[in-house]
């Protein structure tokens, strides 16, 4: 069936058998009129030729179609390989174009996240340097103003607050400081405490919580236990990096317990601050020849009488030793001593 231009055109085709049947009879010699054929005979031989002429042309036509089946099963079988090495070879690519970029992309990243670091510590560095200058300006002052100090107070006051100033350092507790002071010593003794809270502030641009204990003196132990956590708790929220306790020992001694939770090692509710603690002592001095290890165990021991004595008003029960010594492990990280300074001025302390 041959389709042209949507019409259709037959050829039809004789069977072969006939065909060959007409050859055969056209070709067969004229017989003498009168003369009688085997019938028989010539059936046969027509019938083996024509079997035999059938055999070769199916024969023909097997063959014809088995090399057709071949030649198609060959070229579906060399399609998947086709495929497959291209496939193989674009994978061949992408892998050198990842290795590539790996290869310029980690490098670059290194560079650049080596950077970010160091221009943040550099930022930090400058940060910290600018605030220990300015702390050591004010200490420097303070220093050529209270001349009758011990070495010892500048020394150890400029290690121990220069080290918590400096955001290197991991703050893992507030910086605790006790000074202590005889009689003759009183005025020295507020005013130095404060200006070295000042100082302290004043370097990281901020200001100072100050706390009177003679002020809170006659009040009832819980209620001064109240005032004082918010003073402390409100004052550091807010960005005060320091407070300055004056006359701790006039505190009701429950109260004291709320230092716990500013003072503590480990869990101190604030831990990038400053307490400054001070005692003012009933002796009226304290002989300059005393070692810091004595000085501390005589604040230790007027405490010890002042809280837990049994004619103490009846706000101070709910402190006992227990307590007590826990409290002052708490506040007896650096005690130092306070010197009576001339030239003081009567009102204020500059």
């Amino acid at each position: 069936c041959l389709l042209t231009g949507g019409s259709s055109i037959y050829f039809l085709q004789e069977n072969p058998i006939k065909e060959k049947a007409k050859a055969y009879d056209s070709n067969e010699p004229e017989k003498p009129a009168g003369h009688q054929p085997n019938v028989y005979t010539p059936l046969k031989e027509r019938k083996a030729d024509f079997l035999e002429k059938n055999q070769e042309h199916r024969s023909a036509t097997s063959q014809s179609r088995s090399k057709f089946r071949d030649q198609s099963s060959i070229g579906k079988q060399s399609q998947p390989l086709t495929k497959n090495a291209g496939e193989s070879q674009s994978g061949f690519h992408k892998c050198w174009t990842l290795l590539l970029v790996l290869l310029i992309s980690v490098p670059l990243l290194y560079v650049l996240w080596s950077g970010v670091p160091s221009l943040l510590d550099a930022t930090l560095s400058s940060r910290d340097t600018e605030i220990l200058q300015a702390f050591r300006a004010r200490m420097k002052k303070l220093k050529n103003t209270y001349q009758s100090q011990d070495p010892n107070l500048w020394k150890r006051t400029h290690v121990f607050l220069e080290k918590h100033l400096n955001a290197s350092h991991l703050h893992l507790e507030p910086a605790i400081l006790l000074f202590t002071a005889g009689q003759e010593a009183e005025k020295a003794l507020r005013c130095l405490s404060n200006e070295i809270a000042d100082a302290f502030a004043f370097s990281q641009n901020a200001t100072t919580i100050k706390i009177n204990g003679a002020d809170k003196a006659v009040l009832d132990s819980d209620i001064v236990k109240l005032e004082v956590d918010n003073e402390l708790s409100s004052g550091f929220r807010e960005g005060k990096k320091v407070a300055v306790v004056h006359r701790f020992e006039l505190l009701p001694a429950g109260s004291t317990l709320i230092f716990y939770k500013y003072c503590d090692h480990e869990n101190a509710a604030f831990k990038d601050v400053a307490l400054l603690l001070t005692v003012l002592l009933d002796e009226q001095s304290l002989r300059k020849s005393l070692t810091l290890q004595e000085v501390e165990e005589k604040v230790r021991d007027f405490l010890w009488a002042k809280f837990t004595s049994s004619d103490v008003p009846s706000s101070y029960n709910s402190m006992d030793t227990d307590k007590l010594s826990g409290l002052w492990s708490r506040i007896s990280h650096l005690v130092l001593p306070v010197w009576p300074e001339k030239g003081l001025p009567v009102e204020g302390c500059t």
